[in-house]
């Protein structure tokens, strides 16, 4: 029975590190996707 919590904490730990590097990775290909949309809609 020890075993299961051990698991349980292997699994939360690699889902909380899969939820946050997609969260980083979304954030870092979204800036650049911002920078080139605000060099296409100013003037110059």
């Amino acid at each position: 029975m020890r075993r299961k919590p051990d698991l349980m904490w292997i699994l939360v730990l690699v889902f909380t590190l899969g939820v946050v590097t997609t969260g980083y990775t979304q954030s870092y290909f979204d800036r650049p996707a911002a920078a080139v949309e605000a060099e296409s809609i100013s003037p110059e």
